[in-house]
């Protein structure tokens, strides 16, 4: 089964593959309750149906996320939608099941969503952030 979203982020694929790591996940999607280790591109984290190891990979235009000891095999991409696009950031979530319980369904439609709400929210934040704080030059290059 596959769920979507797009959310109305502008943000491009660096910034996505900059602010987006796994100890911060929680900050993020409200579905993640906390993660609890981070070591890498790998860690774990808990939401409502359970805690799982995770996994970060980056993907062209984005990032890739996977529970590997999941038992329908959830994975989900964030990606940036190209420029022509208006700034729209894609969240693609797949579980390998045909059809799935209404109620882990709505988990996952929940799931997606919070990104979508968590995407244009956080973005709006940590671009405030960087625009209070000061732009340093780049000191010419002796060699």
């Amino acid at each position: 089964m596959e769920l979507f979203a797009t959310a109305d982020a502008h943000m491009s694929p660096t910034d996505l593959q900059r602010f987006i790591r796994i100890k911060n996940l929680a900050e993020w999607c409200a579905s993640i309750e906390k993660v609890s280790a981070q070591s890498g591109e790998r860690g774990s984290m808990s939401c409502s149906w359970g805690e799982y190891a995770v996994h970060l990979e980056i993907v062209r235009n984005g990032i890739h996320f996977t529970l590997p000891g999941s038992e329908d095999v959830m994975q989900w991409s964030i990606t940036a939608e190209p420029a022509s696009k208006n700034g729209k950031v894609t969240i693609h979530c797949t579980v390998n099941r045909a059809e799935l319980d209404p109620a882990y369904q709505q988990k996952l439609q929940k799931f997606v969503d919070d990104w979508k709400t968590g995407l244009e929210n956080g973005w709006s934040r940590i671009k405030a952030d960087l625009d209070k704080k000061p732009k340093l030059e780049c000191a010419p290059w002796y060699g």
